[in-house]
């Protein structure tokens, strides 16, 4: 019988993470206080971030890093997460591409996302802190958070999109679950809420808008830090658990990819499933083609600009050198909610820049198509933003159809969808409709983000 199930013992769980910073050729540009526009240092973050995460955050020297043992043992519990073979999709598609998918929709989360929220709770609880905040966009990174939170014993406050919070109310549901507080963003508990809110009252919200209500919220709360899911070197770093495994996984299917592929928001599953293996292309020579697939309604890096920005809206952030669309960016009310950032994350912009990566935009119908296609052949619903993952590796599986080529395609399911099903019903319906921001938006938005570059 062919092996289509790949897991690792507990022994070979990873017990350290991988900092891609250290092997860069080119190391990405310093993140600048924004008053004085001086590059940070690590003791400037630690009024917002835990000092663990602020330590590794700008760590460029230290290739591997620890994982802390009670990270690990709760890294047991679910990890390690299966690489599949996806047999019955090659077949759907008449593809001769071999296609894996790392699972992590298995987590007690349900998505990826546990990794790092793990890993910053017990940073938090270490530090002594007792209060942690974050923002969310499709609910996923949120839902994380409440759960590590509770593991280490913290109090947790999420500022949930307000789009997202009425689109998805099962995921406010499993935050509340777990023990979380949720307020929809933009609120008037905030000054920077109220201030969205006083320019536009419909403000449906967007991750920067909640970014900046949980900073808010961190620094005038005593004993409290900000956490946060995506973008941030950190992140990035306790998500790398992903391809490590895979890198293992791999070698037991007797295979390596061709081509690696994650869905992108601000980046935390792309560089997790992808960095591990780019290492070897930095590293070794090899040839791996690595691809951000994001939705063309928030298409930072294929239309976006690479300079210094806010990864906020009301700018309470350090400036993060990175592919934005402006910090005043408001993307269209897309499911996919976990993608709707205006900008990349350090890291990934100065990997993109400099040819180690590429990126294409996928409209909501393709991603959800093909993420119909993923559960009628694979049997798992996937969330919508992994299902721009899918549509990409459908797109990349046809022209191996054309071409006749066997190639290796991974890809990462960043989570299920068993709660997002309001989103399927809309799809079947036919009442989802595909956004694309022109150019002129672009610009408009972009605006300000060029000002702060001058």
């Amino acid at each position: 019988m062919r092996q289509k199930k790949f897991i690792l013992p507990e022994s070979e769980i990873p017990t350290q993470w991988f900092n891609i910073q250290a092997i860069m050729p080119n190391k990405p540009l310093p993140i600048l206080n924004p008053a004085t526009r001086e590059p940070l240092k690590a003791e400037d973050l630690y009024p917002i971030f835990c000092e663990e995460c602020a330590n590794q955050e700008l760590d460029q020297t230290h290739e591997w890093i620890d994982i802390p043992e009670p990270v690990r043992e709760q890294y047991t519990y679910y990890r390690s997460t299966p690489l599949v073979r996806a047999y019955e999709l090659e077949a759907a598609l008449g593809t001769p591409a071999h296609i894996y998918f790392k699972n992590e929709s298995v987590s007690p989360a349900g998505s990826h996302k546990l990794n790092s929220a793990l890993a910053q709770a017990y940073y938090a609880k270490k530090q002594g802190i007792t209060n942690i905040t974050t923002e969310t966009g499709a609910g996923q990174w949120g839902g994380a958070l409440s759960y590590a939170a509770k593991k280490f014993g913290l109090e947790c406050a999420v500022y949930m999109v307000k789009i997202s919070y009425q689109q998805k109310p099962y995921r406010r549901s499993i935050m509340q679950t777990f023990g979380a507080a949720i307020t929809p963003s933009p609120s008037m508990s905030t000054r920077a809420g109220k201030d969205i809110i006083t320019k536009n009252p419909n403000d449906n919200g967007s991750l920067g808008c909640a970014i900046s209500e949980a900073i808010e919220l961190a620094v005038t709360t005593p004993n409290c830090k900000y956490t946060l899911g995506s973008v941030l070197n950190h992140v990035c770093l306790h998500q790398t658990v992903i391809g490590l495994e895979a890198e293992k996984q791999m070698a037991m299917a007797g295979e390596y990819p061709d081509i690696v592929i994650g869905c992108f928001g601000g980046g935390s599953n792309f560089c997790g499933i992808s960095f591990p293996f780019m290492r070897h292309n930095i590293q070794d020579g090899k040839k791996t083609r690595f691809i951000a697939a994001e939705p063309a309604a928030c298409p930072k890096l294929t239309k976006g600009k690479f300079e210094y920005d806010f990864g906020d809206e009301a700018g309470l952030t350090p400036l993060l050198p990175m592919y934005t669309l402006g910090h005043g960016f408001k993307p269209a009310n897309i499911h996919a909610g976990g993608l709707r950032y205006h900008g990349a994350g350090v890291i990934l912009s100065q990997l993109m820049k400099d040819g180690f990566m590429e990126a294409v935009d996928i409209k909501q119908t393709e991603s959800f198509k093909a993420g119909v296609l993923f559960a009628r052949t694979e049997g798992i619903i996937p969330a919508p933003e992994s299902c721009h993952a899918i549509a990409a590796t459908v797109r990349e599986a046809l022209k191996c159809k054309e071409t006749g080529e066997a190639k290796t395609i991974l890809f990462n399911l960043s989570g299920h969808g068993f709660v997002d099903m309001s989103a399927y019903d809309q799809y079947f319906e036919g009442n989802l409709q595909d956004f694309e921001i022109s150019d002129e938006e672009i610009a408009r938005f972009i605006k300000d983000a060029d000002d702060l570059n001058k």
